[in-house]
């Protein structure tokens, strides 16, 4: 299992499946996806699948959904995609139209833009969510002791991930898992059924936040399961 976090956080953010996934004896790996851009984490996330030996089941959370969804469409060891409370965009959609299809969303209302240097020299921009908003936007059912310590170490998605146009969506090919949080705050559930719809993916309901792997995990870890008995060695 190769595991994919999204924005706002770091591969760390996927502990308690990756736990009771190594317990039940499968190998995981957790990436640190960049959050630099699309088209830039999708390239390091295949670039990491393809020094993975053998067949993948690959899981993205919430933009991390976004970011396999492309990396996939060149990694043939693919054999099956688990998004859990994503984004599952479609061949040249941009992803700030996508997130804006459906209302509801509170997640941007939340985020503060902070300027950077850019890799060419330019201004760019870097988003994080206001600590004081993490736990009401982000994960409302995980314990606060647990979302203050996620709010001061996430990482910041660069401003561009919203701009960035999908050249690849592997959900054409592969086989595709999907999670619905129908509490989520962040990507709404409309938004999430529709992608799933569209996708024809295995779609299971948890009434949870946008942060499942830290509020229901076993179910989390369930449906990844389910995902990887589909996959012949």
């Amino acid at each position: 299992m190769v595991l994919v976090h999204g924005a706002f956080a770091d591969a760390s953010s996927w502990t308690p499946v990756t736990e009771r996934l190594q317990h039940s004896g499968h190998p995981v790996i957790a990436v640190a996806n960049p959050l630099r851009g699309l088209t830039h984490d999708a390239a390091q996330v295949a670039a990491r699948l393809a020094a993975v030996p053998g067949p993948v089941v690959l899981v993205g959370h919430s933009y991390g959904g976004a970011v396999i969804t492309q990396a996939a469409a060149t990694a043939p060891n693919v054999k099956a995609l688990v998004y859990v409370a994503a984004f599952i965009p479609d061949n040249g959609e941009i992803l700030g139209e996508l997130a804006a299809r459906f209302p509801g969303s509170q997640l941007d209302a939340a985020l503060s833009p902070v300027p950077v240097p850019g890799p060419d020299g330019t201004t760019a921009v870097d988003l994080y969510i206001r600590p004081d908003r993490y736990h009401e936007v982000f994960a409302q059912d995980v314990p606060r002791s647990t979302t203050r310590v996620l709010a001061s170490g996430q990482r910041p998605l660069s401003a561009s991930a919203f701009t960035d146009r999908v050249s690849a969506a592997a959900w054409h090919t592969v086989p595709s898992w999907t999670l619905v949080t129908t509490r989520d705050r962040g990507i709404v559930p409309e938004l999430q059924h529709f992608q799933a719809a569209r996708a024809r993916s295995r779609t299971v309901e948890v009434p949870t936040s946008h942060l499942p792997m830290h509020a229901r995990p076993d179910a989390v870890t369930a449906l990844i399961r389910s995902a990887a008995r589909t996959v012949t060695p």
